[in-house]
């Protein structure tokens, strides 16, 4: 796992990059909390959003067994027990680091993320503006409690496993919020913003543990490239890839009828959740690397 540990900053850097460092993890819970909420109002409260969405939902008709064996299992293994066990292994592993802020940090994020979500989608209104007269699904559960764990896993285990953790997590991740949209149980807008509220959670978590030792001895860390390199080619390549396969399907749905099909539309969905995926774990994978910590025998841990 040396490929993927975190190096340590210059002499220099952490003065130059202190006010950064403290406000950053703010910064992300903001801009998350906003995209969720940009989200919402696009695909919940505009007609064109909602047909959309529902066109990428009802498109992911995928008769081929392999790949659905995979969709099922990995949706079925979304049970919230196995998840809470998944948790306590964190939150053991911080007190192991006797890292307690860690493990008080691991149950506050499954918690907001999830409460956060389960409220939302109790509350929240959805307009019949496509006729499809469906109940509000906005956002999804499966998907937010699969990347809480996942993020509390790369936030709670040492900084030499976080990349990989973030890698694994973030696969792990995107196959649940795919499979939700093809058990038709969520749109693809529902997985993307339930992924930018356990980001908004999590970064605001991270704000407090930042702002606790602000006071004490601080090196800053950045992550290896390996581990933030594919996730920034992915969800650049499927951000673009999404650009237009959403003019596309808007096109199809408005302009020209038929001109898309609807696998068109699902894969235009499931390249949306790839990019939302991607881009939420490179945010945490960085925020973790420079998640502050004191320095115990002259290593970093």
């Amino acid at each position: 796992m040396t490929a993927v540990a975190t190096r340590a900053a210059r002499p220099g850097e952490s003065s130059a990059t202190g006010g950064w460092h403290a406000i950053s993890p703010l910064v992300t819970a903001l801009l998350a909390a906003a995209g969720a909420f940009l989200v919402y109002r696009v695909f919940i409260r505009t007609g064109l959003g909602q047909t959309i969405d529902s066109a990428a939902m009802r498109g992911g008709d995928i008769h081929h067994p392999q790949v659905s064996e995979v969709l099922s299992r990995t949706l079925n293994a979304t049970q919230f027990v196995i998840l809470g066990i998944v948790c306590v292994i964190a939150a053991v592993v911080g007190i192991l680091r006797r890292r307690v802020d860690l493990s008080i940090g691991v149950a506050v994020l499954v918690v907001a993320a999830n409460v956060a979500a389960q409220q939302l989608k109790a509350h929240l209104d959805r307009p019949d503006l496509d006729g499809t007269a469906m109940s509000n699904s906005f956002p999804s559960g499966h998907t937010a409690a699969a990347a809480s764990v996942a993020f509390v896993l790369v936030m709670a285990f040492p900084r030499a496993l976080r990349g990989a953790m973030g890698l694994l997590g973030a696969a792990y991740v995107a196959v649940v919020a795919v499979a939700t949209v093809w058990a038709e149980w969520h749109r693809p807008s529902d997985t993307i913003a339930a992924l930018l509220i356990v980001l908004a959670c999590g970064s605001l978590i991270m704000w407090v543990i930042r702002l606790r030792r602000s006071a004490g001895p601080r090196a800053s860390i950045t992550p290896a490239r390996v581990a933030t390199l594919p996730l920034a080619l992915v969800g650049a390549i499927c951000t673009a890839a999404c650009v237009f396969g959403l003019a596309a399907v808007a096109m199809s749905e408005r302009v020209m009828p038929d001109l898309v099909s609807g696998r068109f539309a699902f894969l235009t969905g499931v390249v949306a959740i790839m990019a939302a995926t991607a881009g939420t774990f490179y945010f945490w994978v960085r925020l973790t690397a420079g998640d502050p910590l004191p320095e115990q025998g002259g290593k970093v841990r």
